[in-house]
């Protein structure tokens, strides 16, 4: 694994408890953390469980007792990483989004294709697809149960930038990121729409804005947690980001990332309106699926509640008796199955690196839409695609 912060931890939980809840086709052994900081990574080692640290990724990759790469840093350093593992021959494992750019995401999918031509595979990961009630949602859709899908609104509410003195961190820095709650958040919800739906967004229109322009640094002295300096730095990424899209079928939708919606915490909100019914889900209620069905006679119509904890739920058998809800912590187990798994029967994991240079692509052709003030920007790619089968 190659980082160790938020979401190296999220992986490395998931590292350690999948293989003790699902039937795995092989034991992974978490061998190499890499980190820059000799000191940092020597206890993310100790304290996320994983048996050797490194502050050289270069040196991990000529190991032989290496198979599998976990990218976990940030998406700078991305293509770099991903394309050296490829070519010698590890299997790889990235957080999302893909890259900082298309014409990165573009590199790391055509390696990702030449390994899978030798059965060395990569996946993209948009861990919320294997949340139970969304994988589910999209198996209600798949199965006619919304009717021809005619509008979406997808929403990510987070608030932990409202304080406008709060630090400087690498996710406000463009270099680093590559985008600010458009890729960081926002690529979660168009990956959603898209996985629920089984379409693409072919255009978009969008709106982007920084609403606090400087952030106080933290201090060099800060061992693993630091303190703000005098010094200041400057926001160079978006904190909001609204846009319009259009799905291949036509549907059209509205999305909004922001990392400012003062009280929401982690509220991915989708909703799925059809000619026959409806499907809502927020990440803050993340056991439950809203289901509309707009057949039943008008006396009987409502939204109902859908406890996704029963053992025929996604996911779920593999867990805790029927009305005992899981955390946000086990979709990223899911990934770890359902990566393993593919992988021993030779088939391509989802999703895959093509998938995420698409979603890179939209969230490219949002950038444009906005710094241009244009009506409509098509997506690269797009004009008639349809997502990739869902992992199930």
């Amino acid at each position: 694994m190659i980082g160790h912060g938020f979401m190296g931890a999220a992986h490395s939980q998931a590292w350690r408890v999948a293989p003790r809840f699902f039937d795995l086709p092989c034991d992974p052994r978490m061998s190499v953390i890499v980190g820059r900081d000799r000191a940092r990574v020597e206890l993310a080692a100790q304290r996320l469980g994983w048996a050797e640290a490194e502050t050289d990724w270069r040196k991990v990759l000529g190991r032989d007792d290496i198979g599998m790469v976990d990218i976990c840093s940030p998406g700078a350093s991305h293509v770099e990483i991903a394309i050296a593992a490829l070519e010698a021959g590890k299997h790889v494992l990235c957080e999302k989004p893909l890259a900082n750019t298309v014409e990165e995401a573009e590199a790391m999918t055509a390696a990702a294709e030449r390994a899978a031509a030798h059965g060395v595979f990569a996946m993209v990961g948009f861990s919320y697809r294997r949340v139970p009630a969304i994988t589910l949602a999209r198996s209600l859709v798949a199965q006619g149960r919304i009717g021809q899908l005619r509008q979406v609104r997808a929403q990510y509410l987070q608030d932990w930038l409202v304080d406008a003195e709060g630090p400087m961190t690498w996710r406000l820095d463009k270099d680093l990121a590559g985008s600010g709650s458009l890729g960081d958040i926002g690529a979660h919800a168009i990956d959603a729409v898209q996985f629920i739906s089984g379409q693409h967004i072919t255009s978009v229109s969008g709106t982007l804005q920084t609403l606090v322009a400087e952030r106080p640094r933290l201090s060099e002295s800060i061992g693993l947690g630091g303190t703000a300096s005098s010094e200041r730095g400057r926001v160079t990424v978006d904190d909001v980001a609204l846009f319009t899209g259009r799905l291949a079928d036509g549907a059209l939708g509205s999305f909004e990332a922001t990392r400012y919606a003062t009280g929401r915490k982690n509220a991915l909100r989708l909703e799925f309106s059809g000619s026959d019914g409806a499907i809502a889900f927020d990440l803050e209620r993340m056991n439950e699926l809203e289901f509309y069905d707009h057949t039943e006679q008008a006396g009987l119509q409502g939204f109902r509640r859908i406890l996704v904890t029963e053992p025929g739920h996604p996911y779920m058998s593999a867990w805790w008796p029927t009305g005992h809800g899981i955390g946000y912590e086990h979709p990223f187990s899911h990934q770890v199955y359902d990566l393993l798994t593919d992988i021993a029967a030779g088939v391509q994991p989802q999703p895959s690196f093509s998938e995420g240079l698409q979603v890179q692509r939209v969230l490219e052709a949002v950038q444009v839409s906005a710094a241009a003030r244009s009506a409509w920007t098509d997506v690269a790619g797009s004009a008639s695609a349809a997502a990739e089968a869902p992992a199930t």
